[in-house]
């Protein structure tokens, strides 16, 4: 019987296994590194341990600093989560050595399908259908291919090949992103399926031998060979479906296998599929399979490290579920990480946190709240929001109604990208394969269509205008910026995704808007350029319409509704639309019908900055120079990588943006960076 279980791991997986513990009546134990000790889920824990070290990535990766914790709070279990230890054989060794249960299959098994090039040739031999692969680089012929890590998964280490004077670079980059993701950077190679669908099978074995299959799930739509949209079960035919099934049993019979495992396969245009890999621990994923069986997966993991049977009778999959991951990350910025704090995380019309629903609804399961700190250590992911509908398309509507929804403010997120995924004609067809993002450019539009930039603008400098009158000692009750005889407008500027944009209005004395107009191509100007902005403004005849009405932008007539600090309501062209408006300090966060936008009101008299010299390349986030590829007084080509820049455990290269001469590289490799750091100077 297990009372006290420590969980290796952080984030959103450990707020899961805690949710089932706490329904179960057993209490729980936290490790936290330094970067965490303010996370929801070391609050969340019956007891919390810190765990020493000076570097926060590999902390969680100390062995004996986890059993030490163990020791010290009289854990008599350990849950490894995912990632991190979940499937490190000498770590499992280790916790069974030390005379606690482990939560997960034996040693033996994760070392065995660790290897994958041993667990290819293992399953072969039990009838499991196989891509070829090779270790030898010389031995390849024929392109594509993929270059996969031996070790580890969750895409990490992996590179699609299309030439062959690629194939040696994509092998070391793989092989060094494996390394550090895993710590081990043994990589091997496979034949690349164009067009090819992941879909895998949910097993769970006991220790009286039994394996069983619970279903099945698609998760083709990845980025960087990382999931971002999974759904159970899999659109397939029931021929497929039922092979599947039998080929992932197959493979758990084959090791003995215990515990909570997924096998992946890759299914080809034609409908032949073929073994990738099997995870020996519980799936990010798990949530899609947990809604539509009416499963605890965690709960069964509990059950079978205690040493009970799996139940005689299994459920029925019913309905469909769709997760998706929603990660700190600039899609259309090649995936970039995003760091900063939530200052505000809601997600509208949630039923069930990391359990179950009673019918249609959404799941959320997070690592993150309201005011958390994103920072470069770990991996993007900050949650999972997963739906549950009687079909297809209704999950989809569910799923994507109440992202779109969503208060996601303070940190650069994926959310527009996987909305416009959910959306797209090809995700309903299912159309769909792990090329899905590359043949759909489309989906990395944001949400906010250009256009309506303009009146996001003015309901942040209404909603900002408000709530500075709310805030005046005296005449509050007047509008903003009235008086008895019409002068010049009032003019807000801001920064925004396309540049700055600026907002000149006028309200009457009734507090209804008069006249408005903006200008997103407005460039930082002077005191004096602003002051013949405005006379410019006030002696220029404006195109307004019937009393109250503003002026015409494009074909739009808008008119104020009502305004206060944290709301503002627009008639455009007779619609009604609401913002919502969250302002923080400068940042102003815009949620309105057509999506959302980040603003930042700039100063009427901006401060003096320091200047940058031409051509200087600067950091985008926090991380680690591990690279320099060329050196000072280098010639180089536009799209020459320079360097490569390490952050959330993947390799970002930075690439010459021009023609030139490398004048400056200040940061040497190892050195770590910040925000805005000069990486390198190409002088033309």
């Amino acid at each position: 019987m297990i009372n006290r279980l420590l969980v290796a791991n952080r984030g959103e997986i450990a707020r899961r296994v805690f949710a089932t513990c706490r329904a179960l009546g057993v209490q729980t134990v936290a490790v936290h590194s330094d970067a965490d000790a303010d996370a929801p889920f070391v609050a969340e824990a019956d007891y919390a341990v810190r765990l020493p070290g000076d570097t926060p990535a590999e902390t969680y990766l100390r062995v004996e600093l986890i059993l030490d914790a163990a020791r010290r709070c009289g854990a008599d279990a350990v849950h490894p989560g995912y990632g991190f230890l979940a499937e490190n054989a000498e770590f499992a060794a280790a916790v069974t050595d030390a005379g606690l249960t482990w939560v997960g299959p034996p040693a033996k098994v994760i070392a065995t399908m660790g290897d994958k090039l041993a667990a290819k040739a293992l399953l072969a031999e039990a009838g499991v259908p196989m891509l070829p692969s090779w270790t030898d680089t010389d031995a390849i012929t024929d392109f594509p291919v993929l270059v996969k890590a031996s070790a580890g998964g969750g895409g990490r280490g992996m590179r699609i090949v299309r030439e062959a004077d690629e194939l040696a670079e994509a092998v070391a980059s793989a092989s060094r992103e494996a390394a550090a993701a895993f710590g081990d950077g043994t990589v091997f190679i496979e034949r690349y399926v164009e067009r090819g669908r992941h879909v895998e099978v949910q097993i769970f074995g006991d220790t009286h031998g039994r394996v069983v299959a619970l279903g099945d799930r698609e998760c083709s739509i990845q980025r960087r060979h990382q999931k971002i949209v999974e759904e159970a079960p899999a659109v397939v035919p029931e021929r497929v479906r039922t092979a599947l099934h039998e080929a992932a049993v197959a493979a758990g019979r084959a090791v003995d296998y215990v515990g909570a495992g997924t096998v992946e396969f890759l299914l080809a245009p034609g409908g032949e599929f073929f073994f990738l890999e099997m995870n020996t621990r519980l799936q990010v994923e798990h949530p899609v399979t947990e809604l539509c069986t009416g499963l605890d997966l965690v709960g069964w993991q509990l059950l079978v490290a205690q040493g009970e049977p799996l139940p005689a009778s299994l459920p029925v999959s019913t309905g469909h579920a769709i997760e998706v991951r929603l990660c700190a990350e600039d899609a259309a910025a090649g995936w970039r990480p995003a760091t900063g704090t939530l200052h505000r995380f809601a997600v509208p019309r949630v039923a069930a946190e990391f359990g179950g629903l009673a019918g249609p609804g959404l799941r959320l399961d997070s690592g993150v709240v309201a005011g958390s700190v994103v920072g470069v250590h770990y991996d993007s992911m900050l949650a999972k929001l997963t739906a549950w509908g009687r079909t297809r398309a209704e999950a989809t509507r569910l799923l994507s109604t109440a992202l779109a929804r969503a208060e996601l403010h303070g940190v650069t997120t994926n959310r527009d990208l996987l909305v416009r995924v959910l959306r797209s004609p090809a995700f309903a067809a299912v159309e769909i394969d792990t090329g899905f993002l590359d043949r759909h450019p489309e989906v990395f539009a944001p949400l906010l269509p250009a256009d309506q930039l303009p009146l996001v603008a003015l309901a942040a400098a209404l909603a900002a205008a408000t709530g500075r009158r709310a805030e005046a000692k005296v005449l509050a009750g007047l509008p903003s910026g009235w008086r008895n005889v019409p002068a010049v407008p009032q003019v807000t500027r801001f920064g925004g995704p396309n540049g700055e944009i600026e907002v000149r209005y006028r309200l009457d004395r009734t507090g209804g808007l008069a006249e408005w107009s903006t200008d997103p191509a407005a460039t930082s100007p002077t005191a004096a350029d602003r002051t013949a902005s405005a006379d410019r403004a006030a002696a220029e005849p404006t195109a307004t319409g019937p009393a109250g009405i503003g002026p015409v932008a494009g074909r739009s007539v808008v008119a104020l509704v009502e305004a206060a600090p944290g709301r503002v309501v627009l008639d455009v062209d007779g619609v009604r639309c609401a913002y919502r408006v969250h302002r923080v300090g400068s940042a102003v966060f815009v949620d309105g019908p057509d999506g959302a936008a980040s603003l930042v009101e700039l100063p009427r008299l901006p401060p003096p900055t320091a200047a940058v010299a031409a051509g200087s390349l600067l950091a985008p986030l926090p991380g680690a120079v591990t690279r320099v590829h060329v050196e000072v007084g280098q010639r180089v080509a536009a799209g020459d990588p320079l360097l490569t820049l390490e952050a959330m455990k993947l390799e970002h290269p930075v690439l010459a943006p021009t023609d030139g001469v490398v004048a400056e590289l200040p940061v040497p490799a190892g050195g770590q960076v910040r925000t805005g750091a000069v990486l390198a100077v190409i002088d033309n």
